[in-house]
């Protein structure tokens, strides 16, 4: 049996979901972009996946671009934002834990001349939000800070941030690629101006994901050729891709608020029993995301806790994210200052709404004993070291 907790990585496709996508493989299989009726009728499901989407994050259906997934939104909001601006403001504000669907692109701006700030975080993985309001000045043409971290799953403060951006005329970008579908999320009140939505992890299809861009925001299109999703994104329509991650918009949107509950309250089981039976384990982040626990053994390769967790059938994954052939460890730990010792042994545990008590207590079972051993072989313990 598996036990799958790496669903901040990717998530199972819904049975529901992958139902709705089946006939447009192979029985409703027209162009959208079609004048003639079988065309048309594949366009009514496409609307129908925008009227999802939007219901899922409180925006108007003709506020949602179809895209690729992740990356791609993330990259036509940041490059499609500063192009619209035509040179005028050169200067970007960002964290330093970005997801790297943020943070390269922004990088290649930097390269071509504009000025980057990266906000810090703390010990927690808060957010400086001092440095963010000295940071933003008449020059800035972007901030873009993510609205949940996808190793801790810290939560930063989106509403608060996108009303100091708007009150500065400043466009506000957040990837929200981890939290939508995870809490509750209404951009009717939240004045965001461009958010990036991903499907696999909301437990749709991979290679399909969603841009909001509020009305009266300009962006200029990244991918050219054709008049697609009202001349925001050519190409044409993953009509299977698009119709799944709206059938798992509404699927996340019923009963969001006691799944959050169910939820954290796995998380914290895990947790607790982790922190009380592992010792010289450190949680990394604080105000989290309901699935999301990220943990540090001291003195131990979290890789080689993952290969013998995976040996008992249980799935997560190295919150060291380390490089291949690198002995760095993850940008994101190291900004919130987790000593290098913790840093390459940090294992993150992401829940999904199919994860049950029975696995956590599983895992609970099987973990200490890994720890024990690994600990046994290291230097530091064979040195004379303790975590008594």
């Amino acid at each position: 049996m598996t036990i799958y907790l790496d669903n901040n990585a990717t998530t199972i496709a819904a049975p529901e979901v992958v139902e709705a996508m089946r006939p447009f493989w192979s029985e409703q299989y027209g162009n959208a972009s079609s004048m003639h009726s079988f065309g048309g009728q594949v366009k009514r499901h496409i609307d129908r996946a925008r009227e999802q989407v939007a219901a899922l994050i409180g925006a108007s259906p003709a506020e949602i671009v179809f895209t690729a997934g992740g990356t791609e939104s993330d990259n036509l909001a940041i490059r499609g934002a500063i192009e619209a601006l035509e040179g005028s403001k050169k200067h970007i504000v960002t964290s330093r834990v970005e997801h790297p669907a943020v943070h390269s692109p922004i990088k290649r701006l930097e390269n071509l001349g504009y000025h980057l700030t990266e906000v810090r975080v703390d010990s927690d993985g808060a957010l400086d939000l001092e440095m963010l309001d000295r940071s933003i000045t008449p020059q800035t043409a972007l901030v873009s800070i993510m609205w949940a971290n996808n190793e801790t799953g810290v939560l930063f403060p989106i509403e608060e941030i996108a009303q100091r951006c708007k009150e500065r005329s400043v466009f506000f970008h957040s990837d929200a690629v981890q939290a939508v579908g995870k809490i509750p999320i209404d951009l009717s009140r939240v004045p965001v101006d461009l958010l990036s939505i991903s499907g696999h992890k909301l437990h749709g299809p991979k290679g399909v994901g969603a841009l909001f861009i509020r009305k009266r925001t300009k962006l200029l299109p990244q991918l050219l050729g054709g008049h697609q999703e009202g001349n925001r994104r050519a190409g044409t329509e993953n009509v299977p891709g698009i119709v799944g991650l709206g059938q798992a918009a509404e699927l996340a949107l019923e009963g969001l608020d006691k799944e959050v509950v169910r939820l954290a309250t796995l998380r914290d089981r895990l947790e607790k029993g982790i922190l009380d039976r592992c010792k010289g384990a450190r949680l990394n982040g604080r105000n989290r995301l309901p699935n999301t626990l990220n943990v540090s053994f001291e003195f131990i390769e979290g890789e080689s806790i993952l290969m013998m967790l995976d040996e008992h059938g249980i799935c997560a994954s190295s919150g060291s994210a380390c490089a291949s052939g690198s002995l760095e460890p993850s940008h994101v730990l190291r900004a919130m200052g987790v000593p290098f010792t913790c840093a390459h042994g940090s294992i993150r545990f992401s829940l999904s709404r199919y994860n049950t008590v029975e696995e956590i207590d599983q895992v609970l079972e099987v973990l200490p004993g890994i720890v024990d051993r690994l600990r046994e072989l290291s230097p530091f313990v064979q040195n004379g070291g303790s975590w008594a």
